[in-house]
């Protein structure tokens, strides 16, 4: 029985007696947060062991090499600093704990990646061999976005009265790593979407949307999309449309019933075309915002791109869009608001959606005479209380009313009309200003009033003088020669 045990415990004297004189090591390193772009940060080694310290040096490893490229950046060697050089005795066992720091200050982008602290000590058993131990960290550099903006897409675009109109704002965040979270609001409102990627096309979501409000699965706040079949048409368009067919048919059946009776026929003829009819409803428009395209919980529907700028930063793209509502998307407040981790709070830009108001028109010169050239420009708007300018964009088209342009055309597109060299022609002619976008139109008109240009006036009493001079001396030797004739017939 006692042979075993001895042979077990030689073992054990065996395996245990290298390492008791060959000493330990262990390497770690404490964990970071992402740092920031532009902050300070400390790396910090930590080692335990009971020999004598022999080198420290810290490694920066370059990913991107195929072999793993390393990059020293700190040295310590105790061979060449006397304050780590400690006499110890061999026979007394101390367990001593150490730690090495690396600070950086004001890191960049590329200081992002792969660190490794390796510590090596010498060896109990003899100085001429080195125990070595390593450890690594990844330091995580994060970069705040560095710019927003809120656009329209599409812009600048008509206004469309009768037809439903599909409206699209781009948020787009430059500059930031890794890529923002962006969601938009209404009025202060986080807007629930719903993720385009979940369907192929817009109307196939409002139909899922419809029939979940119906079966009462819809979520608190959620901005529904739902539309009252009822309200597809103007009630009293309707009940117009109805009046006028049933009139038309009643005199289409009298037509028939009597054929015997043309001159009865020709009077009804001639009283039925006397009277408006129609034969399809919805061709009885008016010029107010139709009810059916009216819906104050419209489906907003979101979209989101990536992509790299190249320099280690990320580009996202985020659409919204929705059915927009000129009477209801009037005047409000969308926001596009980004969150990440650089931030301390939400970055974020906002624009109100207006329509273009009474335009204030500018013409210079003041006093425009003949041969001038007139630019008649729009200046500003009238603005709402919550809007500072007119979103979208909108489109100008000037024209003449009641004939052409000057260069002949029949409207112009611009900002501005230029009207070179104006003849008088042009005195008193009108000329109106159309500025629209999706949610609204509006028309503006200004008069021409051409004086007459006393320069061009002298120029022309010139030529009319040089004119009747030049006749004056063409009679002198016609004269002569008439009066010469007259006396040798004498």
């Amino acid at each position: 029985m006692s042979g075993p045990l001895f042979l077990l415990l030689l073992l054990l004297l065996s395996f245990i007696a290298p390492r008791l004189t060959a000493g330990y090591l262990t390497v770690s390193i404490e964990p970071l947060p992402p740092v920031v772009v532009g902050d300070t940060v400390t790396l910090k080694c930590n080692f335990q062991t009971d020999g004598n310290l022999r080198e420290i040096v810290w490694f920066r490893v370059n990913t991107q090499v195929a072999d793993g490229g390393k990059q020293k950046i700190f040295t310590y060697d105790s061979m060449y600093n006397s304050s780590y050089s400690h006499l110890e005795d061999n026979r007394r066992r101390e367990h001593l704990s150490y730690h090495s720091t690396v600070r950086l200050p004001e890191v960049h982008m590329d200081d992002d990646g792969l660190y490794e602290c390796h510590v090596g000590i010498y060896d109990r058993r003899t100085r001429d061999k080195v125990v070595l131990a390593s450890g690594n960290i990844f330091l995580t550099v994060i970069v705040p976005p560095r710019s927003i903006s809120l656009e329209a897409a599409d812009s600048p675009a008509p206004f469309s009265r009768y037809e439903v109109q599909n409206f699209s704002l781009v948020c787009t965040v430059t500059g930031a790593k890794p890529a923002p979270m962006v969601y938009f609001k209404r009025d202060g409102e986080l807007i629930d979407v719903v993720p385009s990627a979940q369907s192929s096309s817009v109307g196939e979501q409002a139909k899922v949307h419809v029939q979940e409000k119906t079966q009462g699965r819809s979520q608190a706040g959620l901005w529904s999309g739902q539309v009252s079949t009822s309200r597809d048409i103007d009630d009293t368009k309707l009940q117009k449309s109805l009046t006028l067919l049933e009139h038309a048919g009643k005199l289409a059946q009298l037509g028939q019933d009597s054929p015997d009776h043309p001159k009865d026929e020709n009077e009804q003829i001639s009283k039925a075309d006397s009277e408006p009819t129609e034969i399809i409803p919805e061709t009885v428009v008016s010029r107010e915002f139709p009810r059916w395209v009216q819906s104050s919980d419209p489906l907003y529907y979101s979209q989101h791109q990536q992509q790299d700028a190249g320099d280690g930063t990320v580009q996202v793209r985020a659409m919204l869009t929705w059915n927009l509502n000129p009477q209801v998307d009037n005047e409000a407040l969308f926001s596009c608001e980004v969150n990440h981790p650089a931030l301390s709070m939400p970055m974020q830009s906002e624009v109100t959606l207006a329509s273009p108001r009474g335009p204030r028109l500018s013409m210079s010169p003041s006093q425009a005479r003949v041969g001038d050239t007139v630019r008649i420009a729009v200046q500003g708007f009238q603005l709402g209380p919550s809007a500072s300018e007119v979103f979208p964009q909108p489109i100008f088209t000037w024209t003449r009313v009641g004939g052409r342009l000057l260069n002949g055309g029949l409207e112009h597109v611009g900002r501005e009309l230029v009207l070179e060299r104006v003849p008088a022609e042009l005195n008193g002619s009108m000329f109106r200003c159309t500025a629209q976008n999706p949610l609204g139109s509006t028309d503006t008109h200004t008069r021409l009033i051409v004086f007459d240009n006393p320069k061009l006036k002298k120029g022309r009493q010139f030529v009319a003088i040089a004119a009747a001079t030049g006749k004056a001396s063409l009679s002198l030797p016609s004269a002569v020669l008439l009066l010469s004739f007259t006396c040798g017939q004498t």
